[in-house]
């Protein structure tokens, strides 16, 4: 009997000391990816960081992106090399960053064209703008500036949907770049007019036939419509947003001009590769946050026509990404452009 109790004993203790051996490795399972995930979080950044841009160098996204790099080079004691790789529509970068190892290291720095207009712009895209890349921040956006010759004696927006929309066909309107186009699009699709696409390589390459009157408007960023506007050499008639540009201050804003529909923005921002560490992405953000919020930093940034509001999050810019694709994508459909 007591041989008995002793090996229930024993067999009670060693279930018990089982139990528990199993209870400790299931939470040792649990643990490792939050460990995982905190050491690699310390050991980031590394040697240094790479950020791909997608635009070619001197353009704005390429000069914001190198406030924000050498900021952070600061900050993180590393270097953070900005590579560009513009052309063929950004496609070359995005790919780039696609394939590159979710570690944090490599990153795009990138436009709406990418992350917008190009999953609709071709039949087969060549990337995934969503199930490739993980959003990390937006840290620009800039309105357009609806610019008609002076040629056309129209002083407001809407003397120039009334001469548009008199003489159907007559007119024409100049564009150098997709987003350009689309802002010019948006205005005509929600006016009714039929005004014919003029394209060129280059905004500013349309600048002399617009200042001479042979295209009747364009949409411009603020960035480059800001010296037409300043030189007075064209009508600023509407700014497509509802607050005014401390860029371009004496344009008014859509819903002033009477067309408050109009609302229309370029865009900047950082990805990462899709299943980058979140805590990762997280520090980037708030890294890029603290550097906004530097004086001479943000000085630098609004000196460029850059946003005038803290990087936009991770979680809502990845929302806002999903809604500019179906957003830009009715307007490239309604127009019928696509890339082959």
């Amino acid at each position: 009997m007591e041989q008995e109790a002793a090996r229930t004993d024993r067999s009670f203790h060693s279930d018990a000391w089982g139990r528990r051996r199993i209870l400790a490795g299931l939470a040792g399972a649990l643990a490792a990816p939050a460990i995982a995930a905190r050491a690699s979080t310390e050991a980031w950044p590394g040697d240094r960081v790479t950020i791909v841009t997608s635009l070619p160098a001197g353009s704005t996204v390429d000069l914001t992106t190198r406030v924000y790099a050498d900021q952070l080079a600061r900050m993180w004691g590393k270097p953070v090399i900005v590579d560009n790789r513009g052309g063929g529509n950004g496609v070359l970068a995005c790919q780039m960053v696609a394939r590159a190892r979710p570690d944090g290291l490599t990153l795009l720095a990138t436009s709406a064209m990418t992350h917008a207009a190009n999953p609709s712009l071709y039949e087969r895209p060549p990337y995934d703008a969503v199930g490739e890349f993980d959003a990390v921040a937006r840290y620009g956006a800039s309105p357009f500036v609806v610019m008609a010759t002076r040629g056309l004696q129209a002083d407001t927006l809407a003397a120039l949907t009334a001469a548009l929309k008199a003489r159907p066909g007559d007119y024409s309107f100049g564009a150098g770049s997709v987003p350009s186009r689309l802002a010019a699009e948006l205005y005509r699709q929600i006016i009714g007019a039929d005004v014919v696409h003029v394209g060129y390589r280059g905004n500013q390459a349309g600048f002399p036939d617009l200042v001479n009157g042979r295209i009747a408007f364009m949409a411009v960023d603020v960035v480059g419509a800001k010296p037409l506007v300043d030189r007075g050499e064209i009508a600023a008639l509407a700014l497509s947003d509802h607050e005014r540009h401390p860029g371009v201050p004496e344009v008014p804003t859509s819903a002033e001009a009477g067309l408050p529909a109009y609302r229309f923005s370029t865009w900047s921002g950082v990805y990462a590769p899709k299943h980058t560490p979140p805590e990762i992405i997280t520090r980037i953000h708030a890294d890029m946050t603290e550097a906004y919020a530097l004086p001479e930093v943000r000085g630098r940034i609004l000196s460029m026509g850059g946003s005038q509001t803290p990087p936009m999050g991770p979680d809502e810019f990845q929302a806002f990404t999903i809604s500019e694709i179906a957003a830009w994508g009715r307007i490239i459909r309604q127009a019928g452009i696509r890339i082959e």
